[in-house]
């Protein structure tokens, strides 16, 4: 390629390839914003105008950004993505090399038009940091920060950037403080999980180790998790707990591999008391990750340390994990949360409604158990939508400013429950054939199932009399409406009829 190819032409031809690439709607939303900065010593810098695009884009679009560059010039290696509100400060910090020297900063950008202009020149070293800069596992990734994305007032100069290796004395993730013992709702599915939890939140000694604990979108993990971390702070203050998620500790691990500060990485993990991860699923197929994950657990094993790890599926069934740590991973104890029943999503409802003194009538709470069932995060934010509509609209709660509120949720949830469904469950449940659906049997081993199948599909569906009565033998709509009205005398008169009723309901709608 020809040196007099400038950075910008070469940025042109890379961004429309990567628009052929994502389409038009995530190029004008990660890509569009970008802009080239410099190129020195095979290291392109990019500009983004937020800390957010910066890890997404560092995530999603480095690795093929820095691919198409390489075949567009050969001496680009890498790629370094920084913030900047305006425009990039002149000097900007970059990564040290081996020997400890540091590497030249970035030339401003009407000097970098041309490749053979792109020299390593002396840097000054960098400014101090300022007294209150610190790491959290909650900030955002980033190799450079410019005061502008950095955050907080100093007495440095505008340009002034902090020093890149940042303290990293406490990387846990906050703690969420409405996520406790006392908040967490117990009841059939999840009571084994939340037993453990507090075995080993109160013990004294490692009892468990580790502790695992699974289950669907929703359910509780998270809950449990934030619960164990503050129960054991509570308990010694002096432990040292580390909780984060497992997509932050693979973070973690890659800048300390980019920085050549693996030893201070090592050291961080495996000095704590209690290691809690949230998520392991993020790392499978992860290989680098996996092996310096599996050896943090060994080194905290081996010396009697705590480790707690949470998943969506059982170590068994984690795909693209390694053998050996699925294995370390079921080691101790694995606690599983079962989807919520009924009265559990009742019981958290009600919990939830008490804890925002609110007064909701307990028919809208019965409501919302029995037609949200995904997950227990879905639950409480048509509470809360519920609730806020009642506040700022000045109306009273009701089930039917309910079910216009939550319209489209309750739309999601509502499943769709066929007359075919119907018929061949009520058969199972009455050992009786399928065809005796739609048969002129009128022995009531046969009648009665059919009456209830008839009954439950007036309920269930939304299909007219005629309609029921065509799937069931082409029988007459009158003949559907006795069928319902028969059902409904013997429901209340006949208390064991109304419970065989209720449960094929249940079956029905779960």
């Amino acid at each position: 390629m020809s040196v007099g190819v400038s950075l910008d032409q070469q940025w042109a031809r890379i961004r429309g390839r990567l628009k052929e690439e994502v389409g038009e709607i995530a190029y004008r939303s990660w890509l569009q914003p970008l802009s080239v900065a410099s190129l020195v010593g095979g290291e392109v810098c990019i500009v983004v105008p937020t800390r957010f695009m910066r890890d997404w884009v560092l995530t999603h679009y480095a690795d093929r950004i820095r691919a198409l560059w390489s075949g567009e010039n050969p001496e680009v290696q890498s790629i370094d993505v920084i913030v900047a509100s305006t425009n990039p400060p002149a000097a900007l910090v970059a990564d040290n090399d081996d020997n400890g020297d540091d590497r030249p900063a970035p030339a401003p950008r009407a000097q970098d038009s041309r490749f053979a202009e792109s020299r390593p020149a002396p840097r000054p070293a960098p400014p101090p940091r300022p007294a209150d800069g610190g790491f959290s596992a909650d900030s955002a990734p980033s190799t450079v920060y410019t005061s502008a994305s950095y955050g907080g007032a100093s007495d440095e100069s505008p340009n002034a950037v902090p020093a890149i290796l940042e303290d990293r004395s406490d990387l846990s993730a906050a703690l969420d403080p409405r996520f406790t013992f006392e908040n967490f709702v117990v009841g059939k599915p999840n009571e084994l999980a939340h037993a453990a939890a507090r075995r080993v939140a109160d013990a004294t000694t490692v009892t468990f180790n580790p502790l695992f604990l699974y289950g669907g979108v929703g359910l509780g993990k998270t809950h449990l998790m934030h619960a164990l971390a503050w129960q054991i702070r509570k308990n010694d203050p002096n432990r040292k707990v580390l909780y984060l998620s497992a997509e932050k500790f693979m973070y973690q691990f890659i800048r300390a591999l980019r920085f050549k500060d693996t030893m201070a990485f090592k050291q961080q993990f495996r000095s704590v008391d209690v290691l809690m991860i949230d998520d392991v699923q993020f790392i499978s197929g992860k290989d680098s990750t996996q092996e310096e994950f599996f050896h943090t657990f060994n080194a905290l094993v081996d010396q009697n340390r705590q480790v707690i790890i949470s998943a969506d599926k059982s170590p068994s069934d984690l795909e693209g994990m390694e053998e050996r740590l699925r294995s370390r991973l079921g080691w101790g104890l694995v606690a599983d949360i079962h989807p919520t029943t009924y009265e559990l999503r009742l019981g958290i409802l009600q919990a939830k409604a008490d804890a925002l003194q609110a007064s909701i009538p307990l028919k809208v709470l019965e409501f919302l158990a029995h037609k949200i069932t995904s997950n227990v995060r879905e639950l409480e934010g048509a509470l809360n939508r519920i609730v806020a509509h009642a506040d700022l609209v000045g109306r009273s709660i009701s089930l039917e400013t309910t079910q216009e509120v939550l319209h489209d949720l309750l739309r999601a949830n509502d499943r769709r429950v066929t007359i075919d469904e119907i018929q061949k469950r009520v058969a199972e449940h009455y050992n009786i054939r399928v065809a005796d659906m739609h048969s002129a049997r009128r022995a009531r081993a046969v009648a009665r199932p059919r009456q209830i199948a008839m009954y439950l599909a007036k309920q269930l569906t939304a299909r007219s009399l005629p309609e029921i009565g065509r799937k069931f033998g082409g029988r007459d709509h009158t003949t559907v409406m006795h069928a319902v009205k028969k059902v409904d005398e013997l429901r209340a008169t006949d208390p064991s009829f109304a419970e065989d009723v209720e449960l094929l309901r249940r079956m029905l709608e779960s």
